[in-house]
This record gives C-alpha cells, structure tokens and sequence, in this order.
C-alpha cells in the first residue's frame, strides 16, 4: 500500500524510471508471466468483497453520531492516516466516513458498486464501472483518504468542463473532510497554478497536467539529482529560484477518470513543450512552393494514398519529378530527404486533413480539433511544416514554426506516478494494453441495478444523402408518439451542421453541440434531457456526460440515443450509448450509418454497390453490411494498437517524437 511520501523537493518525488533496455525487457516479461496469475487474482470482485462488507459494517455505527462526532472522527482517523499510513483498518474506516460525510452533503451515499470500484482504485486498478454508474461519486472515496494521509493527489478528467463540474459537485464533501481543492484548467497564469496545485486535491486535465510538469523539468534543466536539488534548498544560490518557480509537488497518486481514453486514445499524441524559432527568410516561400507542387501530382502514378490508414508514399517515378520540379526552387530543396518530407507533408495537409473535421477556421487562425473529443484545441499548432501547410490552404496568415523544448508521450508520464489508478466504462478492449504498459489490471464492477437499456434497430444507407433523410424521418417520428429528448450522435463538426440545417429545414427545433459551441457546453447539457428536445453533439456529449431527466420523460422510455457514423474505436461509440438508461433507468439507442463512413476501408468502399444491390431482405442485408463496418473498425482498432505499441518503443529510446506544439511557454 502507498504511504505518505516525505518532504523532499517535488522535482524528486515520481516513480524513477528503469532506463536500461534489459530491465525493461525483464519487466515486460515479468508481466506476461504473472498476466496468469497476479492479474486475475488483482482483477477478481472477490478480492474486494471482504473490504466492502467491512466498510458497509461501519454505516450503522456512523449514521448515529451527531455532527460534531462526526467531524472528530474525521480529525482522528485524519491524524491516524498521517501518522500511519493506509492501513487496511484505517482504509475501512476512511471510506466508511467518506460514504456518510457524502451521505450527510450531498444526499448520496455510495453504493456497493462505488464502494466496489473505489477499492480497486485504491489498490491500483481500472475499475470497469458501466456508463451511468456513478464514478464521480466512485472517486471521492480513494482520492479522499489518500489527501487525508497526506499524499497529494491528482484526479485527471478529459477535458475542462469535466474537470470543473466533478471539482463543483464533489467540493461540499472535501470541505467537510477538511480538505482543500484546486481546479487546473486553460487560461491559469504560473502563480495561479502553483497555488492550485499546493491544495490536498487537484482536479486537472491531462494536458495541462502534462505540460505543467514539462514546464517544471525545463526549470530544472541541469540539476536533476535529487542530492543537488536538497542542496539548494539547505544553501539558497542562484538557482534556487527554480525550485521556487515549480508547479507540481511531484507525482504521488493519480486518479485517471476515463482511463481509457487518456492512457490509449491520446497515447498516440506526444505531448511538446516548444518556443517559437526565429522566422528564416526563405521557410514561407519553401512552403508556399511545396503547396503548389500538390496540383502537379499524380496520384498512384506520382504518390500513393491510404486515406483510412493516414498513409502517403512517395513513388520512385514521383521522387525523380519532384526533384526535376524543384531543381530551380532554390538552395533549401536540394536535401533529399527535406524535399521529400515537405512535398509529403504538403500532400497530407491537401488529402489528409480535412475543416470543420480535424481543423476549424476561426479569425482567420487553423484551430486544431481533438478527434477523440472534438474539442478545439487552440494552444497546439501540428509540427514539421503541416500547421503552415494547412494555413496555406485555408488562406490563413502563416504562423511561425516552433522549436521544440521538452517532449513526453502520456505513455511514459504516467508510469512516472508512484501510484496510478483509473476508471471506465469501456476497457474490455485494452484489458491486455493496460497491463503490459501500465501494469494495471482491469476490475470488472458489477452495476448497481440492472440495465434497462434498450437497442431499437441498426440501418445501414448507401449513402450520406439517404442517411441524413432517414434521419430526419426517425426523429420527426419519435417526435409525435412522445416527448422524449433525442440526442444524434455525429462524427465531425462539419457532419454536425450538415444534420442541422436539414432539421432547420424541415422545421424542427434542436440544438448543436460542437467545436464551435464549447464555451456553451453545461448549457446544452442541461437543457439535452428536456422534453421534446433533439440535441445535436459531437463526441463532446459522450465520455462522462450525464444528462439529467424529469419524471415525464423517464416515465415514456427516458433518452434516446441516435448513432449517425462509427469512431475508429468502438469504445467511443459505446460511450454515447451510456448517454441513455443511466443508473438502472430506462433509455434506448439506434444506429443509423451509411457506406460511405469514413470507417470503411478502401477495399470495402469499392464493393459497398454490389452489398447494395444484394437481392436478399433488408433486415439480412443491414446485418451483413453492419458486420462488414464492424470488421473495419476492428481493424483500425488493432492499427492503433500496433501504432501505440511502436510509440512506446521509440520514446524509450528517444523521448522527442513529435506531433503537435504547446505554444504557451
């Protein structure tokens, strides 16, 4: 069990890395091995059984105490956790005056299931919690008496409205337990966040996090040892102003909320710290001139392209035009290997990437777009020439390029917290990932009520057009055999608005959910479970969203949930349909897709005609059809997986792989 660290410079205090290859080889082994043994005994409900009945022991005992009893209670268990760590009595009686004190503020006492999950968070695992149960409830209780032994404690969200929202919502019960909280988000100045990250609890994003504490290493640039750093604090010099300018008190214990898309779906993207080089006189003519050599491209003759793969090859026959073409652009073209990168780069910013998908255009500025959340991400910039690249398609004045400072895949830096724990509602998929990587094994917890969840019909369209018909026909249906809110689930931005301009257009009342409209975010939500309304949303309205009902609306089916396109992963699509039938109430989904998804391989997209013309009933059709757009995504699935894997390997080696830029240094 992970006691309460000492006081030492925070720079030290994170789980020291074993960078000899052999070691890691010995502990990749390691874990294969015991993936037999360890892992499903760690990974067992029954492991946690004993706890839980001790806890739920103790519930009778502390509902009689009056206030002022419990709060001494509070005090001494406090002083006990400090003094003698987590003890497993401590441990019960921790969780068990959690559970009343959130009882007695909130009006909700945890459940089995989040007592359940919250012991296997503690002891270091992915609580599988099902969409709907109640993890922000669920963390209180680990993050809680880990802050009450002393230990600093990060409770990571996915993005900002998350991470304020479960701050808000659960303050009422750290204040009572005598704990402070701090909320890292966009926009807070250095002093800010060093105040914030002092408090006992910090509800953060991953990326702030992250970039925080890259900005802390570039301080202690060239005095990483533990012995020289304690003695600068002993004998104060003229670096022991780094130490002071520091953010983060280390990295103790962590709490991942949605575990599955921090640690997996955004592994792919390292994380850089980066200032903004000095503008060389001829780098926007070299890309302006790479950008107008796209049009005089072949495609298959002069380069191949593999859209759903995000693959462009240069071919021999398009390397000797290239260089013919270029052979009077200047000094900077005559490397082979920079001429080649930058017409591949210019390639990719033409086909590759599209607006309103991966990017917006806004005041004349290239915003970057999550795909995993489709958030806007306007602090980042793509390295290697692309932002410029794509600003010049869009007509967009050029940005300076950057010059990278720090780098760090999420891969590696949470395996840099002394106790990292997480929870989910979609891990089945990377039950293996996690603990090859991680070391963490996936616990399954059981729901508090049976789900109620209903599926109503799965179509397949031959295209977008009949797609966005059928659609409209569905929701204008659902809309006069009952008040139900309807939420449509779409893949892009652009996907978003296409939708509401159709419903515009036929007169139906809704709003949109996306990029565009994230400042609006809790508004929308809150209104999303209405009576009669029909919310439009990207992937915002899936990971940890939780639309709240009336009793009319629950009472005629509860939400329902419309999936218009497939992710590249599977666990996304899962996460809107958690939208619906939350907590055991009732809810239902559909899914109604087209063949011309971008899920769909290429392979696949030269014979989806022929699946159309097949001569069979519709329902036989659209199962067949829907198999073959499930057997795609599965295999983009195991690509990411392949492309993480090969990540990993070569951040080990060298940890400046690049993808985007932080542009606040």
């Amino acid at each position: 069990m992970y006691r309460r660290p000492q006081r030492l410079p925070s720079s030290t205090l994170e789980r020291p890395q074993k960078r000899i290859e052999q070691q890691k080889t010995m502990v990749r082994w390691w874990r294969t091995l015991t993936a037999y043994s360890s892992r499903p005994l760690r990974s067992s409900v029954w492991f946690y059984k004993p706890l839980l009945w001790r806890v739920k022991a103790k519930d009778s005992e502390f509902r009689e105490l009056s206030n002022q009893a419990l709060n001494e209670r509070v005090a001494s268990v406090r002083s006990k956790l400090q003094a003698q760590g987590l003890t497993t009595a401590l441990l019960i009686d921790g969780f068990a005056l959690i559970r009343e004190v959130a009882g007695r503020e909130l009006g909700m006492w945890h459940f089995d299931s989040q007592i359940m999950g919250g012991l296997a968070i503690l002891h270091g695992n992915i609580g599988q919690m099902q969409t709907g149960e109640g993890k922000t409830l669920t963390a209180t209780l680990p993050v809680a008496v880990a802050a009450l032994a002393g230990i600093p404690t990060h409770v990571i969200t996915v993005n900002d409205y998350l991470t304020e929202r479960d701050a808000e919502t659960m303050l009422p019960v750290y204040e009572r337990l005598g704990l402070s909280v701090g909320i890292v988000i966009q926009g807070l100045q250095l002093d800010e966040r060093k105040e914030q990250y002092s408090r006992d609890i910090v509800y953060c994003t991953n990326n702030e996090l992250a970039f925080d504490y890259l900005k802390d290493r570039i301080q202690l640039t060239g005095c990483n040892e533990a012995l020289e750093l304690h003695a600068m604090r002993v004998v104060p010099s003229e670096r022991s102003g780094k130490i002071d300018n520091l953010m983060l008190r280390g990295l103790h214990f962590a709490v991942v909320d949605e575990a599955d898309s921090v640690c997996m779906d955004e592994a792919t993207t390292p994380l850089i710290i980066s200032g903004e080089e000095t503008p060389h006189l001829g780098l926007e003519q070299m890309y302006q001139q790479g950008y107008s050599l796209v049009e005089q491209l072949s495609e298959g003759q002069d380069y191949k392209l593999i859209k759903q793969q995000r693959i462009i090859d240069i071919t021999p026959i398009g390397e000797e035009k290239i260089e013919t073409l270029t052979s009077e652009f200047g000094t900077l073209w005559r490397g082979r290997v920079r001429r080649l990168e930058l017409v591949k780069q210019a390639l990719t910013a033409c086909y590759l990437f599209e607006q309103d998908k991966h990017y917006l255009v806004e005041e004349n500025k290239v915003i970057i777009i999550d795909e995993h959340t489709g958030r806007r991400m306007p602090d980042r910039t793509w390295e290697r020439g692309l932002h410029q690249l794509i600003e010049i398609k869009e007509g967009c004045e050029l940005s300076n390029p950057r010059e990278t400072l720090a780098s760090i895949s999420f891969q590696n830096f949470f395996r840099y917290y002394h106790h990292l724990a997480g929870m989910t509602g979609t891990a089945d998929e990377v039950k293996s990932e996690f603990w090859r990587v991680y070391g963490l094994p996936v616990v399954d917890v059981p729901t508090h009520k049976r789900s109620q969840r209903k599926l109503l019909g799965e179509a397949v369209h031959s295209t977008e057009d009949k797609k966005w018909l059928a659609v409209v026909s569905r929701i204008s249906q659902l809309q006069k055999n009952s008040v139900r809110p309807i939420l449509i689930g779409t893949q892009s931005l652009k996907a978003s608005e296409t939708l509401s301009l159709k419903l515009t257009q036929s007169g139906i009342e809704h709003q949109v959910l996306n990029a565009r409209q994230d400042q609006q975010e809790a508004d929308v939500i809150s209104q999303a479970g209405e009576k009669n309304k029909v919310t439009i949303a990207t992937s915002m309205a899936g990971r940890g969203t939780d639309i709240k009902l009336d009793a009319e609306t629950e009472s005629q089916g509860g939400l329902h949930v419309i999936i218009t396109g497939l992710h590249d992963s599977s666990r996304v699509d899962r996460q809107l349909e958690g939208r619906s039938a939350r907590q055991g109430d009732r809810g239902s989904y559909e899914l109604i897709i087209s063949l011309e998804d971008s899920v769909l391989s290429q392979g696949w997209s030269k014979v989806r005609g022929v699946f159309s013309q097949l001569p069979i009933p519709m329902i036989m059709k659209n199962k067949l059809l829907l198999n073959v757009v499930r057997h795609c995504q599965r295999r983009i699935e195991k690509q990411h997986e392949r492309i993480r894997k090969e990540l990993l390997k070569q951040d080990e080696q060298q940890q400046d792989t690049l993808s985007y830029s932080d542009q606040k240094v």
